[in-house]
């Protein structure tokens, strides 16, 4: 029945209605004697009809009116009003955990905080012979002091287990107190309640683990289509382990859970207290170090195990044989990659290795032998790293302030997600992510698109700017943020000319989250920066330097000396790879610069190399397949070339030789010219020299804003490029004619960037890379094609033709190679299968790799193994070292 407002039951006046549910209908009401508001709940019609019934009901609330307990819902009357029966209780402010968990799991601390005090209540209430019997999240209150339990032992509604049919068919609530007949919620009975057999406290002690399990891994311990099913599960199967589905839950909390969830009583924890206990302990020694490792199976484990247990006794300055280190020990350690993974950070779009604020924790990108790319988090107190579920193709992780969560980029959007478990939450789009940092007030400043850089809270939302490019400077990108500790200023690289492309210079400089505060340089860098203890650590060449920063005037205090050298930095997307926390823990990897250029067949397998390693960057192969230009940096004058390549023989000539930069060189279709670009008048323009070397250089098109070519047409007639700095539009596609005046006009040009345009081999159709892969057809109408065909789904980089016009080829979010079935008849394109090839490849700026003739053979750029880039160098203490 529903109570109209300003009802009186007894000396309680109804106010409002708080729920209904199975159980009965719950008002807010106002107790008139004594002032304080209530929660009064309305009975079903069977206790009034069944006297036996009632009767027990009223003297088991007898006995539940005496718990007295911080975390239990006091029950403070019963009555009967006109054949209403009623209960009288606290009104308790707050949500349930039901509802807590439709967001998803909880975060560790909160688990062992909420499920103590739960056992703690069961335990006060056992103890006064009372059994809940029906213990669930719908019955647990989470309020701004803690758990509170309600429906306490309480008689409900009974359903006969007579049949597998009446199992079937009950209803999700059908608790009873009878002997032989079903108590409780099916989800969160013992074995013993599904049996219908009698039960005591240790069938709650059952039900406890199963809110656990679902607080931990926000998911029910035994699920099934149908009553029948779950009520089967819970009587012979056991729950998945929680640490596959919550990596980072610490095995002693795991052992508590699975205890609770013993299948005979015998097993399980006997009283609420002992669970309550070994919560406690649990949160305690979550705190401390482990006394011993844990046995290791291989040589490799022993030496992870090793240097993790020794960075961790150096934080808190002991070591594990008794002896004190003395303060002023640099300690360094390195930490492989997981079994069977590979480290993605010479990949472009994996980012950093980030260190947790409480350097505690490190997350990276890896890919295993079978292709699998996604985020790991290695605790310093463990012996091995962890996937997180559900960060499958994520990239470029960054921590919240906390270190609870990480941000990372993945399908075009910035997510988050809660490293203790739980779904990935998305917060806003960034199509092309290029790092992120979190403050203490829950704002992320990040950058999405390769341009300015935006803000966002925490939660979700509408993203805002925050950074303007200055056109003046020819900044093309603003990547790479670094909250200082105000929360309110954040470092960031304002990278200028073609983004990404060798040679490429840049400045760290200072924004603010106000965006009316203008921004200020604070060092010439080609790298990200990041700010801890005083220090901005940035790289110059490959060497790590620290530099001193006043974080209250915003500038430098002093001359830059080195950390680390010989550092791994991948020009391509200009990222040095390196964090460090606010406590004083600097991660880096090892590794000079280097890469060397890579035949593969189609599975993946390496057929060949080509010439001698070097610092290479964008390749084209000739028309002939007998020649190929590449963009080489010298290490020693920081400056770009362009050489070109005998495919048969492996020489190497050098094709330019002016002091500015040259990359991207792309051949005429007769292969007897190559265009270029080059910054020698302040800004990226195309030029054009005979590929035999002779001859003097052509400038063919020059403006204010960066340019790179990337095809020409199969007569000979047009040349694509791709501009970037416009404030407005970011990068966009233009063609240049070969003939008459000259004058561009853009092919592609929205509010997204377009780059890395390919002429079909019969000339009428452009393959480019947006959001996705997209084909349009030549010369179409200016600015945006409407008539795009989409060729990737979830992202895609350096669309290829092969020369029959059969297939595209193009890099997938995960960085493998796919291949695109294409069928060209007449005006009309039709697309087949997408097929991966192999992976991963690189996807810098610019073409990172070029394909045969016949689409059987891809020349790549592959970044060099160095001795120590199979792992990760950790350093504590690393301030000191500047000392000396």
């Amino acid at each position: 029945m529903t109570l109209a407002l300003g009802t009186k039951l007894g000396p309680y006046e109804i106010v409002a209605p708080l729920g209904a549910g199975g159980m009965g209908e719950v008002y807010r009401a106002k107790d008139t004697r004594l002032e304080r508001t209530v929660a009064i709940k309305i009975l079903p019609a069977q206790f009034s009809s069944d006297p036996v019934r009632k009767q027990r009901f009223e003297r088991e609330a007898k006995t539940i009116s005496s718990l007295n307990h911080p975390h239990i819902c006091v029950l403070y009357d019963v009555g009967s009003q006109d054949g209403v029966d009623y209960l009288v209780m606290e009104c308790v402010e707050g949500e349930t955990l039901a509802k807590r968990l439709e967001k998803g799991s909880l975060p560790l601390d909160q688990v062992v905080k909420f499920g103590a005090q739960i056992a703690d209540a069961l335990g006060t209430a056992h103890r006064s012979g009372v059994v809940h019997r029906d213990l669930k999240p719908g019955n647990i209150m989470l309020t701004a002091t803690g758990a509170k339990l309600l429906d306490f032992g309480l008689a409900k509604p009974a359903v006969l287990l007579a049949t597998a049919v009446t199992l079937s068919a009950a209803t999700q609530n059908s608790p009873v107190t009878e002997q032989g007949t079903i108590v409780g919620t099916f989800q969160y009975m013992s074995p013993e309640q599904v049996e219908g057999k009698e039960v005591d406290a240790r069938s709650d002690i059952f039900s406890l683990g199963a809110v656990l399990y679902e607080m931990l891994t926000g998911r029910r311990a035994f699920e099934g289509k149908s009553q029948l099913s779950v009520a089967s599960a819970i009587l012979e199967k056991e729950p998945a382990l929680i640490s596959t589905v919550k990596p980072m839950t610490p095995p002693t909390l795991e052992r508590v859970v699975k205890i609770c969830l013993a299948k005979d009583p015998e097993d399980r924890w006997q009283t609420g207290r002992e669970v309550k206990r070994e919560l406690h302990w649990v949160a305690e020694a979550s705190q401390q170090v482990p006394a011993k490792a844990w046995p290791v199976k291989n040589a490799r484990g022993m030496l992870a195990a090793v240097a993790v247990l020794a960075v961790v006794a150096v934080t808190l300055g002991v070591v594990h044989i008794g002896e004190r280190l003395p303060e002023a020990a640099v300690v360094r350690t390195f930490i492989p990659p997981p079994d069977k993974t590979t480290f993605n950070f010479n990949v472009n779009t994996s980012g950093n290795v980030a260190v947790s604020p409480d350097g505690r924790r490190l997350a990276f990108s890896a890919t295993s032998t079978g292709g699998k790319h996604q985020i790991w988090v290695r605790s310093l107190d463990a012996l091995a790293a962890q996937p997180l579920a559900g960060t499958e193709g994520a990239e470029k992780p960054f921590w919240s302030p906390d270190s609870r969560y990480l941000g990372f980029f993945a399908d075009g959007k910035l997510k988050k997600i809660d490293i203790s478990g739980g779904p990935p939450v998305t917060l806003c789009d960034a199509p092309f992510g290029r790092g992120g940092t979190w403050n203490r007030d829950g704002v992320i400043v990040f950058s999405p698109d390769d341009r300015s850089l935006h803000r966002v809270s925490a939660s979700g939302g509408v993203s805002t700017p925050v950074t303007k490019l200055d056109v003046a400077r020819r900044e093309t990108s603003h990547p790479w943020p670094w909250f200082l500790p105000d929360g309110r200023h954040f470092l960031y690289l304002a990278a200028e000319g073609i983004f990404g492309g060798l040679g490429a210079g840049g400045s760290i400089r200072i924004g603010s989250i106000d965006a009316k505060e203008e921004s200020k340089v604070v060092v010439e860098a080609s790298s990200n920066a990041v700010y801890a203890q005083g220090y901005l650590l940035y790289l110059r060449e490959s060497t790590l330097m620290a530099q001193p920063f006043d974080c209250k005037r915003l500038v430098t205090s002093g001359d830059a000396v080195p950390v680390a050298e010989q550092v791994q930095h991948n020009p391509g997307i200009l990222l040095g790879v390196f964090s460090v926390s606010e406590n004083g823990l600097l991660a880096y990897q090892a590794g000079a610069e280097g890469s060397r250029l890579v035949w593969f067949d189609r599975s993946g397998k390496q057929v060949s190399t080509l010439g001698d390693p070097g610092i290479i960057n964008r390749l084209h192969l000739s028309p002939n397949r007998k020649s190929v230009a590449i963009s080489s940096l010298d290490p020693a004058t920081r400056n770009s070339d362009i050489w070109l390549y005998d495919v048969t023989r492996g020489l190497r000539t050098r094709f330019t030789f002016d002091p500015a930069a040259e990359n991207e060189a792309i051949w005429s279709p007769d292969g007897r010219s190559i265009a270029f670009n080059s910054n020698r008048k302040g800004h990226s323009d195309i030029y054009q020299k005979a590929s035999s070397g002779e001859g003097a250089e052509e400038l063919l098109y020059a403006d204010n804003l960066d340019k790179a070519p990337t095809s020409w047409s199969p007569d000979g007639k047009f040349l694509l490029y791709y501009s970037s700095g416009d404030p407005k539009t970011g990068q966009d596609i233009w063609v240049l004619p070969l003939t008459g005046e000259r004058k561009p006009f853009a092919f592609v040009r929205t509010n997204s960037n377009e780059i890395h345009a390919q002429f079909s081999p019969d000339g009428h159709w452009i393959a480019y890379q947006s959001d996705e892969i997209y084909v349009a057809p030549f010369p179409g109408p200016e600015g945006a094609p409407v008539s795009k065909r989409q060729i990737s789904t979830g992202g895609g980089a350096q669309a290829r033709w092969r020369r029959d016009g059969k297939e595209i080829f193009y890099i997938a979010q995960d960085n493998r190679l796919m291949a695109a079935e294409v069928s060209i008849k007449g005006a009309t394109l039709e697309i087949g299968a997408v097929r991966p090839l192999f992976g991963p490849l690189s996807t810098g700026a610019g073409y990172q790799y070029d394909v045969s003739a016949d689409g059987q053979r891809f020349l790549a750029v592959v970044a060099l193994e160095q001795p120590a880039a199979d792992s990760l160098t950790l350093v504590q203490n690393w301030k000191v070292g500047l000392k000396k």
